[in-house]
Protein backbone atom coordinates (compact mmCIF):
# COMPACT_ATOMS: atom_id res chain seq x y z
CA UNK A 1 0.00 0.00 0.00
CA UNK A 2 1.11 3.51 -0.35
CA UNK A 3 -0.35 6.26 1.49
CA UNK A 4 -2.22 8.95 -0.09
CA UNK A 5 -0.46 12.12 -1.45
CA UNK A 6 -1.94 15.32 -2.47
CA UNK A 7 -1.80 16.47 -6.44
CA UNK A 8 -0.15 19.56 -5.80
CA UNK A 9 2.60 20.42 -2.98
CA UNK A 10 2.29 24.29 -1.89
CA UNK A 11 5.12 26.08 -3.39
CA UNK A 12 8.10 27.31 -0.80
CA UNK A 13 8.39 31.44 -0.66
CA UNK A 14 11.70 32.21 -2.42
CA UNK A 15 14.40 33.62 -0.13
CA UNK A 16 13.80 37.22 -1.63
CA UNK A 17 9.91 36.54 -0.91
CA UNK A 18 10.22 36.47 3.01
CA UNK A 19 12.61 39.74 3.22
CA UNK A 20 9.99 41.79 5.47
CA UNK A 21 12.06 45.00 5.31
CA UNK A 22 11.89 46.47 1.58
CA UNK A 23 13.83 49.55 1.79
CA UNK A 24 15.34 49.21 5.11
CA UNK A 25 17.64 46.10 3.79
CA UNK A 26 21.30 45.74 4.39
CA UNK A 27 21.13 49.01 6.62
CA UNK A 28 21.92 49.06 10.02
CA UNK A 29 20.19 49.76 13.00
CA UNK A 30 20.92 50.59 17.06
CA UNK A 31 18.54 49.14 19.94
CA UNK A 32 18.32 51.85 22.90
CA UNK A 33 16.35 52.99 25.59
CA UNK A 34 15.78 55.35 28.44
CA UNK A 35 14.46 53.79 31.96
CA UNK A 36 12.65 51.11 29.65
CA UNK A 37 11.14 53.41 26.89
CA UNK A 38 12.57 51.21 24.01
CA UNK A 39 13.55 52.52 20.37
CA UNK A 40 14.86 51.45 17.03
CA UNK A 41 17.25 53.86 15.46
CA UNK A 42 19.13 54.23 12.56
CA UNK A 43 20.73 56.85 10.42
CA UNK A 44 19.52 58.73 6.83
CA UNK A 45 21.59 61.92 6.37
CA UNK A 46 19.77 62.82 3.33
CA UNK A 47 16.28 61.90 4.26
CA UNK A 48 16.53 59.02 1.54
CA UNK A 49 14.52 56.18 3.17
CA UNK A 50 10.17 56.78 2.63
CA UNK A 51 9.66 54.99 6.12
CA UNK A 52 5.29 54.14 5.31
CA UNK A 53 3.73 53.62 8.87
CA UNK A 54 3.40 49.83 7.94
CA UNK A 55 7.52 49.60 7.52
CA UNK A 56 7.79 51.32 10.92
CA UNK A 57 5.18 49.20 12.44
CA UNK A 58 6.90 46.07 11.44
CA UNK A 59 10.04 47.12 12.70
CA UNK A 60 8.67 47.92 16.29
CA UNK A 61 6.75 44.74 16.53
CA UNK A 62 7.67 43.09 19.43
CA UNK A 63 7.06 39.67 17.63
CA UNK A 64 7.99 39.86 14.00
CA UNK A 65 10.70 42.73 13.74
CA UNK A 66 13.24 44.30 16.72
CA UNK A 67 10.85 45.25 18.99
CA UNK A 68 10.41 49.09 20.27
CA UNK A 69 8.01 51.77 21.52
CA UNK A 70 8.79 53.67 18.53
CA UNK A 71 11.65 54.01 15.83
CA UNK A 72 13.94 56.85 15.44
CA UNK A 73 15.43 58.70 12.34
CA UNK A 74 18.73 60.56 12.77
CA UNK A 75 18.62 63.36 9.81
CA UNK A 76 20.75 66.08 8.75
CA UNK A 77 17.89 69.32 10.00
CA UNK A 78 18.97 70.53 6.05
CA UNK A 79 17.71 67.52 4.57
CA UNK A 80 13.55 68.07 5.92
CA UNK A 81 11.12 71.10 5.61
CA UNK A 82 10.90 70.96 9.71
CA UNK A 83 14.51 70.65 9.71
CA UNK A 84 15.06 73.62 7.91
CA UNK A 85 12.53 75.87 9.95
CA UNK A 86 14.62 74.57 13.00
CA UNK A 87 18.00 76.11 11.65
CA UNK A 88 16.53 79.03 11.10
CA UNK A 89 16.37 80.33 14.71
CA UNK A 90 18.86 77.13 15.45
CA UNK A 91 21.73 77.19 12.70
CA UNK A 92 24.10 74.86 14.75
CA UNK A 93 20.83 72.05 15.06
CA UNK A 94 22.99 70.33 12.80
CA UNK A 95 21.21 66.77 13.60
CA UNK A 96 17.03 66.54 13.44
CA UNK A 97 15.01 63.21 15.58
CA UNK A 98 12.54 62.21 13.54
CA UNK A 99 10.54 60.17 15.19
CA UNK A 100 8.01 57.90 14.76
CA UNK A 101 5.77 55.65 16.92
CA UNK A 102 5.25 51.90 17.53
CA UNK A 103 2.02 52.25 15.07
CA UNK A 104 4.20 54.43 12.39
CA UNK A 105 2.39 57.67 13.41
CA UNK A 106 4.45 60.83 13.55
CA UNK A 107 5.53 62.06 16.57
CA UNK A 108 6.47 65.45 17.38
CA UNK A 109 8.19 64.68 20.24
CA UNK A 110 9.76 62.40 23.40
CA UNK A 111 11.80 62.52 26.22
CA UNK A 112 12.88 60.08 26.81
CA UNK A 113 14.34 59.31 22.97
CA UNK A 114 15.29 62.81 23.31
CA UNK A 115 18.58 61.36 25.19
CA UNK A 116 18.87 57.81 23.50
CA UNK A 117 19.23 59.52 20.16
CA UNK A 118 22.32 62.57 21.49
CA UNK A 119 23.70 59.34 22.93
CA UNK A 120 23.37 57.47 19.30
CA UNK A 121 24.63 60.64 17.67
CA UNK A 122 27.55 60.38 19.90
CA UNK A 123 28.43 56.24 19.81
CA UNK A 124 27.91 56.53 16.01
CA UNK A 125 30.74 58.91 16.13
CA UNK A 126 28.03 61.83 14.46
CA UNK A 127 28.65 64.44 17.49
CA UNK A 128 30.59 64.76 20.13
CA UNK A 129 29.40 65.86 23.66
CA UNK A 130 31.88 66.34 26.07
CA UNK A 131 30.41 65.52 29.90
CA UNK A 132 29.48 69.38 31.06
CA UNK A 133 28.91 70.42 27.10
CA UNK A 134 25.90 70.67 25.29
CA UNK A 135 24.18 70.04 21.62
CA UNK A 136 21.46 71.36 20.06
CA UNK A 137 18.89 69.55 18.20
CA UNK A 138 16.00 69.84 15.87
CA UNK A 139 12.09 68.02 16.64
CA UNK A 140 9.20 68.60 15.38
CA UNK A 141 8.23 70.28 18.98
CA UNK A 142 11.76 72.88 17.89
CA UNK A 143 14.95 72.69 19.28
CA UNK A 144 16.04 70.97 22.03
CA UNK A 145 19.25 71.38 24.29
CA UNK A 146 20.96 68.36 25.47
CA UNK A 147 23.25 68.54 28.19
CA UNK A 148 26.06 65.20 29.08
CA UNK A 149 25.95 64.68 32.83
CA UNK A 150 27.76 62.19 34.69
CA UNK A 151 24.94 59.96 34.58
CA UNK A 152 23.46 60.45 31.27
CA UNK A 153 21.69 63.11 29.77
CA UNK A 154 19.82 66.56 30.51
CA UNK A 155 17.12 67.66 28.25
CA UNK A 156 15.54 71.17 28.65
CA UNK A 157 12.11 70.52 26.91
CA UNK A 158 10.99 74.34 26.55
CA UNK A 159 8.16 75.69 28.11
CA UNK A 160 4.81 73.79 29.39
CA UNK A 161 1.37 74.81 29.11
CA UNK A 162 -2.14 74.58 29.84
CA UNK A 163 -4.08 73.09 26.82
CA UNK A 164 -6.91 74.84 28.43
CA UNK A 165 -5.77 77.84 30.13
CA UNK A 166 -8.41 79.49 31.43
CA UNK A 167 -10.56 76.22 32.79
CA UNK A 168 -7.28 74.41 34.08
CA UNK A 169 -6.72 77.66 36.13
CA UNK A 170 -10.15 77.86 37.93
CA UNK A 171 -11.10 74.40 38.22
CA UNK A 172 -7.72 72.14 38.22
CA UNK A 173 -9.36 69.73 35.54
CA UNK A 174 -10.42 70.11 32.02
CA UNK A 175 -11.25 66.96 31.47
CA UNK A 176 -12.59 63.40 32.44
CA UNK A 177 -10.60 59.85 31.77
CA UNK A 178 -12.26 56.89 31.88
CA UNK A 179 -10.44 53.77 32.13
CA UNK A 180 -10.42 49.86 32.93
CA UNK A 181 -9.44 49.25 36.68
CA UNK A 182 -11.30 52.71 38.00
CA UNK A 183 -14.82 52.36 39.26
CA UNK A 184 -15.90 55.44 37.84
CA UNK A 185 -14.54 58.44 35.56
CA UNK A 186 -11.80 60.81 36.95
CA UNK A 187 -10.89 64.46 36.30
CA UNK A 188 -7.78 65.38 34.46
CA UNK A 189 -5.88 68.51 33.80
CA UNK A 190 -4.35 68.79 30.06
CA UNK A 191 -0.68 69.46 29.91
CA UNK A 192 0.82 70.86 26.66
CA UNK A 193 5.11 69.84 26.44
CA UNK A 194 4.83 70.13 22.98
CA UNK A 195 2.98 67.15 22.48
CA UNK A 196 -0.48 66.68 24.30
CA UNK A 197 -0.81 65.30 27.76
CA UNK A 198 -3.48 64.35 30.08
CA UNK A 199 -2.94 63.96 33.71
CA UNK A 200 -4.83 62.01 35.93
CA UNK A 201 -3.88 61.91 40.10
CA UNK A 202 -5.19 58.96 41.96
CA UNK A 203 -5.13 58.84 45.73
CA UNK A 204 -3.36 55.33 46.55
CA UNK A 205 -0.72 53.34 44.39
CA UNK A 206 -2.87 50.03 45.12
CA UNK A 207 -5.43 52.09 42.32
CA UNK A 208 -2.42 52.57 40.01
CA UNK A 209 -1.74 49.23 39.93
CA UNK A 210 -4.82 47.91 39.58
CA UNK A 211 -4.94 49.68 36.44
CA UNK A 212 -5.02 47.99 33.14
CA UNK A 213 -3.75 50.00 30.10
CA UNK A 214 -3.88 47.25 27.31
CA UNK A 215 -6.40 49.24 25.52
CA UNK A 216 -6.33 53.33 25.52
CA UNK A 217 -8.33 55.23 28.44
CA UNK A 218 -11.10 57.29 26.83
CA UNK A 219 -10.38 61.31 27.22
CA UNK A 220 -13.71 63.38 27.26
CA UNK A 221 -13.76 66.11 25.74
CA UNK A 222 -11.31 63.99 23.43
CA UNK A 223 -8.53 66.18 22.10
CA UNK A 224 -8.78 66.32 17.86
CA UNK A 225 -5.25 64.52 17.75
CA UNK A 226 -5.61 62.32 20.30
CA UNK A 227 -3.68 62.56 23.77
CA UNK A 228 -1.34 60.61 25.85
CA UNK A 229 -2.46 59.81 29.56
CA UNK A 230 -0.94 59.33 32.85
CA UNK A 231 -1.79 58.58 35.98
CA UNK A 232 0.11 59.80 38.63
CA UNK A 233 0.27 58.66 42.65
CA UNK A 234 2.50 60.40 45.82
CA UNK A 235 5.77 58.34 46.17
CA UNK A 236 6.96 58.07 49.75
CA UNK A 237 10.96 59.78 49.93
CA UNK A 238 13.13 61.94 52.11
CA UNK A 239 11.51 65.51 53.53
CA UNK A 240 14.45 67.02 51.43
CA UNK A 241 12.35 69.15 49.54
CA UNK A 242 12.02 66.82 46.10
CA UNK A 243 8.74 65.96 45.00
CA UNK A 244 8.14 62.78 44.08
CA UNK A 245 5.38 60.70 42.44
CA UNK A 246 4.52 57.13 40.93
CA UNK A 247 3.48 56.96 37.26
CA UNK A 248 1.97 54.59 34.58
CA UNK A 249 1.27 56.33 31.14
CA UNK A 250 -0.64 54.87 28.15
CA UNK A 251 1.50 56.86 25.52
CA UNK A 252 -0.68 57.88 22.19
CA UNK A 253 -0.31 55.16 19.11
CA UNK A 254 1.64 52.81 21.53
CA UNK A 255 0.24 51.50 24.73
CA UNK A 256 1.15 51.29 27.68
CA UNK A 257 5.22 52.05 27.80
CA UNK A 258 7.91 51.36 30.90
CA UNK A 259 8.49 55.15 30.72
CA UNK A 260 7.88 58.66 28.72
CA UNK A 261 10.20 61.45 29.49
CA UNK A 262 7.26 63.99 28.49
CA UNK A 263 4.79 61.96 30.80
CA UNK A 264 6.31 62.84 33.39
CA UNK A 265 7.33 66.17 32.85
CA UNK A 266 3.38 66.54 32.51
CA UNK A 267 3.29 64.55 35.49
CA UNK A 268 4.99 66.85 37.63
CA UNK A 269 3.94 69.98 36.15
CA UNK A 270 0.33 68.60 36.86
CA UNK A 271 1.46 67.89 40.47
CA UNK A 272 2.57 71.01 41.03
CA UNK A 273 0.09 72.69 40.34
CA UNK A 274 -2.15 70.59 42.23
CA UNK A 275 -0.14 71.59 45.21
CA UNK A 276 -0.11 75.28 44.96
CA UNK A 277 2.84 78.02 45.89
CA UNK A 278 4.62 75.58 48.00
CA UNK A 279 4.97 73.10 45.65
CA UNK A 280 8.69 72.12 45.18
CA UNK A 281 10.71 72.86 41.97
CA UNK A 282 12.70 69.45 41.65
CA UNK A 283 10.89 66.46 41.08
CA UNK A 284 11.48 62.32 40.49
CA UNK A 285 9.00 60.71 38.92
CA UNK A 286 9.16 56.24 39.28
CA UNK A 287 7.95 54.88 36.05
CA UNK A 288 8.09 51.25 36.04
CA UNK A 289 11.51 51.17 33.94
CA UNK A 290 13.28 53.08 36.67
CA UNK A 291 13.44 57.20 37.67
CA UNK A 292 14.14 60.60 35.59
CA UNK A 293 14.19 63.81 37.58
CA UNK A 294 12.18 67.05 36.40
CA UNK A 295 12.94 70.20 37.00
CA UNK A 296 11.07 73.15 36.43
CA UNK A 297 13.70 76.31 35.93
CA UNK A 298 13.08 80.48 34.38
CA UNK A 299 14.30 80.67 31.01
CA UNK A 300 15.91 83.58 29.61
CA UNK A 301 12.43 84.55 27.14
CA UNK A 302 10.54 84.72 30.14
CA UNK A 303 8.98 81.26 30.55
CA UNK A 304 9.45 78.42 32.77
CA UNK A 305 11.37 75.33 31.21
CA UNK A 306 11.03 72.04 32.23
CA UNK A 307 14.53 70.12 32.44
CA UNK A 308 14.35 66.17 32.00
CA UNK A 309 17.59 64.12 33.09
CA UNK A 310 18.21 60.96 33.29
CA UNK A 311 19.79 57.79 31.77
CA UNK A 312 20.53 56.53 27.95
CA UNK A 313 21.70 53.23 27.22
CA UNK A 314 22.50 51.32 23.72
CA UNK A 315 22.39 47.89 23.79
CA UNK A 316 22.85 46.09 20.42
CA UNK A 317 23.91 46.92 16.86
CA UNK A 318 22.45 44.94 14.09
CA UNK A 319 21.65 44.64 10.35
CA UNK A 320 18.33 44.76 8.37
CA UNK A 321 18.77 41.03 6.62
Amino acid sequence: MTSAQPETLPTAPSPDAAVPWGELRGRSFAKGHGTGNDFVLLTDPDAQLALDAHLVSLVCDRHRGIGGDGLIRAVRSEALPEGRAVLETAPDAEWFMDYRNNDGSIAEMCGNGVRVFVHYLVQRGLAEVPEGEVLRIGTRAGVKTVARTDSGYAVDMGPWSFLDGETARSRGSDAVVTAKGLKVPRPALSIGMGNPHTVVALAEGEKLDQLELFTAPVVRPEPEDGTNVEFVVPADGDDDGVGRVRLRVHERGVGETQSCGTGACAAAAATRFWGGPTAPDQWLVQVPGGVVSVTFVPAPDGAEHVVLAGPAVLVADGTFV
